[in-house]
């Protein structure tokens, strides 16, 4: 029997655009949601095996994808031509590296080029993303099984949304609880409400709504100052809040580490952060209790499950960002299945047709959870016809590789 070749053949990337309907649509600290945007990746081997990735630079239509698309396309694909598409740990040190990537192999740490977060991490993601998909198809096996088996056959889920006023946050979460039988439900705060009193008030009357036998996430989004985060915290002191998610921006993680020390509210926060060594960082700064890496931005697969060993090794949660298309989603889905310091599933209630549309499988939310699929990579199939229809039209010319 002739061995597969598994080199690289193709690698593309497209920016997809779903349209969301009006009425479906929510308004946020990020304006109307209008649209849900990503860049898909698709890898192709020369025997004929094809992964997918997803690679972000914004929340839902918040960003333009047109540099990160050619950034994808016209610098990272060339170079992966050729390359043994299992190789995952050798492609993610040359692009990590750049040109000095055989002198950090040879010498086992990083030389990491310049560029090391923001775009090229993100395009990096994608790529991994696709890497590990077509690794897991060519043994035949679903992506848990290479990353140590799943620990259990289905995932429980919280629901990700929570935009209504005061008078009505109550009836929407409640609503959660009845279509997705989660026990778990997310809402969002911060500057969307104009104070820390006005996000106070909408958390009080959804915890009245809900009682005690439902656990409440708030999500402001990094768009609290310092003091501010503090102060909606005393406010809520008495809500049992299973968790605040980013309260400060990223980029101030001292001030995250005091908002922390200043409350029993176990904090969340890392989907804005590029590589392990971000999350290192929060670490360190004792920030955080729960780490919520993006596969789509963090680094890929491969970054996420560097995420996840800190994770555990630091007695933290490792719960993934999930506001994405199918691929980053059923990554972070796969990843969490294996790991250890892994225990629910963002489960996102906005209108996302990159996660509903895209692929041919259903993502389903039974008495609460999620099934861990058992299909051969990392469980779904896109619909390249709707990849077609929905990719968005860049006015220059970029290489297909």
């Amino acid at each position: 029997m002739q061995p597969k070749d598994m080199s690289i053949a193709h690698c593309h990337a497209s920016w997809v655009q779903f349209p969301v309907s009006p009425d479906r649509q929510h308004t946020s600290d990020f304006g109307r949601i209008c649209q849900f945007d990503a860049a898909i990746v698709r890898v192709e081997t020369e025997c004929g095996i094809v992964g997918w990735g997803e690679a972000k630079n914004a929340a839902g239509s918040a960003g333009d994808y047109a540099a990160l698309i050619y950034l994808l396309n016209n610098e990272i694909a060339p170079r992966l031509i050729g390359l043994d598409a299992r190789d995952i740990n050798n492609i993610w040190s040359r692009l990590y590296n750049g040109p000095r990537h055989v002198h950090a192999l040879a010498r086992g740490h990083g030389m990491p080029q310049l560029g090391r977060r923001g775009l090229n991490i993100a395009g990096m993601s994608g790529i991994d993303i696709a890497l590990w998909d077509i690794l897991a198809k060519s043994l035949d096996v679903p992506l848990w099984r290479l990353l140590g088996g799943r620990r259990t056959a289905r995932l429980p889920v919280y629901a990700s949304g929570g935009w209504a006023g005061i008078d009505d946050i109550g009836e929407e979460l409640l609503g959660y609880v009845t279509k997705y039988g989660s026990h778990a439900v997310k809402m969002r705060v911060g500057v969307m409400d104009g104070s820390p009193e006005g996000s106070a008030a909408r958390v009080r009357a959804a915890r009245k709504s809900l009682g005690s036998g439902v656990d409440l996430m708030c999500d402001a989004h990094g768009t609290f100052t310092v003091a501010d985060a503090k102060r909606f915290c005393y406010l809520v002191r008495d809500c049992d809040l299973a968790w605040l998610e980013e309260p400060v921006t990223g980029d101030d993680k001292a001030g995250l580490g005091e908002v922390r020390r200043s409350t029993a509210i176990p904090i969340a926060a890392g989907e804005s952060e590029y590589t392990r060594f971000d999350f290192r960082d929060l670490i360190a700064e004792r920030a955080v209790d729960i780490l919520q890496p993006d596969t789509a931005v963090c680094g890929g697969i491969t970054e996420a499950l560097h995420i996840a060993t800190l994770a555990a090794t630091y007695n933290l949660r490792f719960i993934p960002h999930l506001w994405a298309g199918a691929p980053s989603f059923f990554a972070g889905l796969q990843v969490s299945a294996a790991a250890t310091a892994g225990c629910i599933l963002e489960y996102p209630v906005g209108a996302n047709s990159l996660l509903t549309e895209l692929i041919d499988e259903p993502v389903e939310v039974i008495d609460g959870h999620i099934n861990v699929p058992d299909s051969p990579g990392l469980g779904f199939n896109i619909r390249e016809e709707a990849l077609i229809e929905h990719t968005v039209k860049i006015p220059w010319t970029h290489k297909t590789n």
